[in-house]
């Protein structure tokens, strides 16, 4: 044995691993927010904003029926000769229905590309979570009967040490301090 370990603190490795506890208790929590900030944005996507804009269209629909009506009974009135108002109703309502089609269009996209983006780091995510609960409880663990080692070892070196020195003979008396 050519090289001797220096111990100067065991309790060190008492304070790493209580950080690493702390650290792997933060860790665990960020990740299942995370999770669930995924879960949240799909369910927002897929089920609220569409059905939000599927009502929009229908709601759009209903108008544009309306407004596209009174624009023909104006035409077809006597009493009117300028169905501007009218016509600039019937062209609001349009682009208000085109503008509800490409938003449906766009959560349908969407809600597909959201899954083929989301799952590889989804994936990440779940390898760092297997990393959390398997890896650092054992090297937790690890640090546990490291500490346990070299308190023994400091142990047996102290008692070494103490064997090492002559006995005090029990006659002489001891100066006083």
């Amino acid at each position: 044995m050519g090289e001797q370990a220096k111990i100067t603190s065991v309790e060190v490795l008492e304070r790493f691993r209580a950080c690493l506890v702390i650290f792997l208790t933060k860790s665990r929590r960020s990740l299942d927010h995370a999770g669930d900030e995924v879960r949240r944005t799909h369910t927002w996507l897929i089920g609220e904003q569409r059905q939000f804009w599927e009502m929009q269209i229908k709601r759009r629909q209903k108008v544009l029926d309306r407004v596209t009506q009174e624009l023909l009974t104006a035409k077809f009135s006597s009493l009117r000769d300028n169905t501007t108002v009218q016509e600039n109703a019937v062209r609001k309502a349009k682009r208000d229905m085109q503008e509800a089609e490409e938003k449906i269009r766009l959560i349908k996209h969407w809600g597909r590309e959201f899954e083929r983006m989301a799952d590889p780091m989804v994936r990440r995510l779940e390898r760092l979570r297997q990393f959390l609960d398997h890896d650092l409880p054992m090297a937790s663990a690890y640090l546990v009967e490291a500490q346990k080692t070299l308190e023994s070892y400091a142990g047996s070196a102290f008692t070494a040490a103490e064997a090492a020195l002559p006995p005090v003979p029990e006659s002489e008396p001891t100066p006083p301090p």
